[in-house]
């Protein structure tokens, strides 16, 4: 696991009908939800941008350089984080069992839980403000008692790398690599560190949800959020997409080192980063997990190829 603040699961781990009139004459099916999610989507032109950074605040471990101009073709990618309303429309449609909910838990912050979930969670030895909760998942994100009802346009969490893949299968979609998903978050931007430019608050105006306060002990929410906001939360970039940096990490299709198939690459930071630990709400940070892990922020966003 990367030096960011995600922990990763340790898993050993017929014949054809008659047409009758009736049938002839019957109104059309509904338009599926999967073509809805690839009309949401927006066309990128193709082009050339200088991808990654040889910013001093960057991570050079996580091979965000060197800066190299990297060509990219034509792409459509959404404008925010699949949500928990979408989500759900694909687990009705499908049947879905996450990789949380088969293995009976996944990692949640640990302030998070209702006094009663946190004194029978573990807490993670590397990274001890995480839990490992019994019953966590997309539905219950905070474990037994919690629900997204109320969270309906947030970003779905608590998927893997598997689930993320699942939900384009069925949506006709795919995700991003990590050089469609870096261009598209840039928007239009040439190296600048954040989606709208080099300063994290310009004219003391948050632009993404983020750790506020002494991470991890106290969290002032200064932004407007202590957890995942909703997806279309602050400004959007010149591409026209939402929360590229910060609320939850999203999940690429590239893995994180080629040639080692361990870990799926993840960009874009989350709620929990904080420039003492885990500054990675930078366009150009990486981190990554194991393909079958969930936290309480990670999530994805979809592509696709050209109409």
């Amino acid at each position: 696991m990367p030096a960011c603040c995600t922990p990763g699961h340790a898993h050993a781990h017929a014949h054809a009908p008659t047409l009758t009139l009736a049938l002839a004459l019957a109104p059309p099916p509904p338009t599926p939800p999967l073509s809805r999610v690839v009309r949401q989507l927006l066309s990128l032109p193709g082009g050339s941008f200088l991808m990654g950074t040889d910013d001093p605040e960057g991570f050079p471990a996580d091979a965000e350089g060197p800066v190299r101009e990297v060509a990219v073709e034509s792409f459509r990618i959404a404008p925010t984080a699949v949500t928990n309303a979408q989500f759900a429309t694909f687990v009705k449609a499908t049947g879905h069992t996450t990789d949380a909910e088969r293995f009976g838990f996944s990692f949640t912050f640990g302030a998070f839980l209702a006094e009663e979930v946190a004194a029978v969670s573990p807490s993670v030895a590397a990274v001890p403000w995480w839990r490992a909760v019994e019953g966590a998942s997309w539905r219950h994100p905070e474990g037994p008692g919690s629900h997204v009802t109320d969270r309906q346009n947030h970003p779905v969490v608590h998927v893997s790398w598997h689930d993320a893949q699942a939900y384009c299968d069925w949506s006709g979609t795919r995700l991003p690599t990590e050089t469609e998903w870096e261009y598209a978050a840039r928007g239009g931007l040439e190296q600048c560190r954040y989606p709208w430019g080099d300063e994290l608050m310009p004219d003391g105006r948050h632009m993404c949800n983020i750790w506020q306060g002494d991470f991890p002990v106290l969290n002032t929410a200064a932004d407007g959020y202590a957890g995942t906001a909703p997806v279309k939360s602050f400004r959007p970039n010149g591409f026209g997409l939402y929360n590229t940096v910060g609320n939850v990490w999203e999940w690429c299709a590239d893995w994180f080192t080629p040639g080692e198939e361990t870990a799926r690459a993840m960009r874009g930071g989350s709620y929990l980063c904080h420039d003492s630990y885990c500054n990675r709400y930078r366009v150009a940070a990486r981190s990554s997990n194991t393909p079958d892990s969930s936290t309480g922020n990670i999530g994805f966003r979809v592509a696709a190829h050209p109409a």
